[in-house]
């Protein structure tokens, strides 16, 4: 019988129950109660954090039959007083409009109705802070044991405003007076878990319970959301099997799709590397490489600041991406500060560690992730190239699989002549170079910007299966003085034994007019 997959399911009861395929996490759930301290775990969204929670709410509720058969049942039939029915107050700030002045205390106020009914504890005069103490200790009154605190994507509230400085404060002013709450009952507490994507320090949850272990980070806990490879093997080989069918594909042709496509996440320099869980599952249910995670949505004001600050786009492809330890273990979303908030959103991660100098190396984690994310530039980068505008950059790729120069320079002339540029904060050839690395890396052309020769370095350099472009770019000068460059500095000598053809190409803009207004090509 074939494994119902858990597309879009979030609940641990839901999926035991209901015999959907399960990856079993429970060793990750024995080790975080054993350990038994405040935690809390960062994570890019759609990545199995609500699951987590989900789980860990089974288990403190003593729900042993949903964990018949799973690692953590071995364990607990070790201890006398397992699987007792804890109180658990679980809250989950998904599925809220939070652009709406309000609208979180009125989810606080719609969970703690609930809890307040069951443990008669209904305080409606006090504020939302006083009526969860009351609630913490009325729970503990009646049951005698102490309470579980969960909090699923706890920054939501914030994040969804980011744009919007006086409702995110006001947010945060809410989540001061409520979770403020929790310092005072720690000898209430048996256990608390938080998750988000990022942390803000001047919430609470932060500022006043500074002994939240912060496990983000964590070699140990490196595999806890998503799916290791070895998790695949063992638990979605038959799926493996009809997708690579499907598609026409051996198995390990198969295998090394999913890994370019959705694996390459890394929550430790050298811990375990995790394929996206909700991509996953979509390729397997639909038997397609579908670009399933990003089409989610991309937060709009990540682009809007990536274009505002300038941020050179060309680094994405060579690995030139850096992030001190500090920043990285500590950055707050406070800031917005663009590489640790890439990072945490899942649109980067890590690549490498630098021991000496306490320094992370960051990348795009899979193809899906580069591919969406560059996708997502192009209507702020080049916006007469945006669906709907007549103009394809996919009309740019038989010319270039073919080795036609001159229909690339009308291609490329035509879509800088649409650009309305006006930032003087972002010299234009930067621009010119940001927007030529999208467009070929978009159309899966090998593009490497500032290429490293021994003599200099080449400004974009692009390779196909049968032809290699180096272009060199000259704001104010001539194109003929571009063209005289790529020769002058010998950038052609690393390709002298390809067997493919080589086009110089020498390409000028004019900073006044800000568009293309020269083009020499060589071969």
């Amino acid at each position: 019988m074939k494994n119902k997959l858990p597309v879009g399911i979030q609940s641990f009861e839901k999926l035991r129950t209901d015999n959907y395929l399960y990856v079993d996490k429970t060793e990750y759930i024995y080790q975080l109660v054993r350990d038994n301290v405040p935690y809390f775990l960062s994570r890019p969204r759609r990545f199995g954090k609500s699951l987590l929670l989900s789980t860990l709410k089974a288990y403190w509720e003593g729900r042993k039959d949903l964990f018949s058969g799973l690692f953590i049942e071995k364990t607990e039939e070790k201890r006398a007083d397992a699987w007792k029915k804890y109180p658990v107050f679980c809250f989950d700030f998904n599925g809220v409009n939070y652009q709406e002045k309000g609208a979180l205390e009125r989810a606080l106020e719609f969970q703690l109705q609930g809890w307040e009914e069951e443990y008669a504890a209904v305080n409606a005069n006090n504020t939302l802070g006083e009526r969860f103490q009351k609630l913490v200790k009325a729970a503990r009154e009646r049951t005698g044991l102490k309470c579980v605190i969960l909090v699923d994507e706890y920054d939501k509230p914030l994040l969804d405003v980011a744009e919007r400085p006086d409702l995110q404060d006001h947010n945060k002013e809410v989540f001061k007076g409520f979770f403020s709450a929790l310092k005072s009952l720690d000898s209430y507490i048996q256990f608390t878990f938080i998750t988000g994507v990022s942390k803000f320090h001047k919430v609470s949850i932060f500022s006043d319970l500074n002994q939240l272990t912060d496990i983000s980070l964590s070699k140990q806990y490196a595999g806890i959301c998503g799916i290791t490879e070895s998790e695949l093997r063992m638990s979605f080989s038959e799926e493996m099997e009809d997708l690579a069918a499907e598609q026409e594909l051996s198995q390990a042709e198969c295998l090394a799709r999913l890994k370019k496509a959705y694996d390459g996440y890394r929550f430790h320099p050298d811990g375990v590397s995790v394929y996206n869980p909700y991509s996953l599952l979509n390729a397997f249910f639909d038997r397609e490489f579908g670009s399933y995670w990003f089409a989610t949505g991309t937060p709009g004001f990540l682009v809007r600041r990536l274009r505002e600050s300038c941020f050179d786009i060309r680094k994405f492809t060579d690995r030139t991406i850096y992030a001190g330890e500090s920043v990285l273990k500590d950055y707050t979303g406070d800031r917005m500060d663009l590489v640790p908030l890439l990072y945490q959103t899942g649109y980067l991660t890590i690549a490498g560690y630098d021991k000496q100098r306490r320094r992370y190396t960051l990348c795009f984690p899979n193809e899906e992730v580069k591919y969406g994310f560059l996708e997502s530039l192009m209507p702020s980068y080049v916006p007469k190239a945006a669906a709907g505008s007549g103009l394809d950059i996919y009309t740019l790729d038989a010319y270039i699989e073919e080795g036609e120069p001159d229909k690339i320079r009308d291609v490329l002339t035509a879509l800088f002549a649409g650009i309305s540029y006006t930032k003087e904060a972002d010299p234009f050839e930067h621009y010119f170079q940001s927007v030529i690395y999208i467009v070929f890396t978009l159309l899966g052309k090998y593009t490497v910007c500032e290429m490293q020769t021994y003599s200099g370095r080449i400004d974009c350099c692009v390779q196909t299966e049968r032809f290699v472009y180096l272009f060199e770019f000259k704001r104010d000068e001539s194109a003929e003085a571009a063209l005289a460059q790529i020769d002058s500095k010998d950038y052609a000598l690393p390709f002298i034994a390809d067997s493919r053809k080589l086009f110089k190409i020498g390409v000028s803009f004019d900073s006044t007019s800000r568009r293309l207004v020269g083009w020499k090509a060589a071969e």
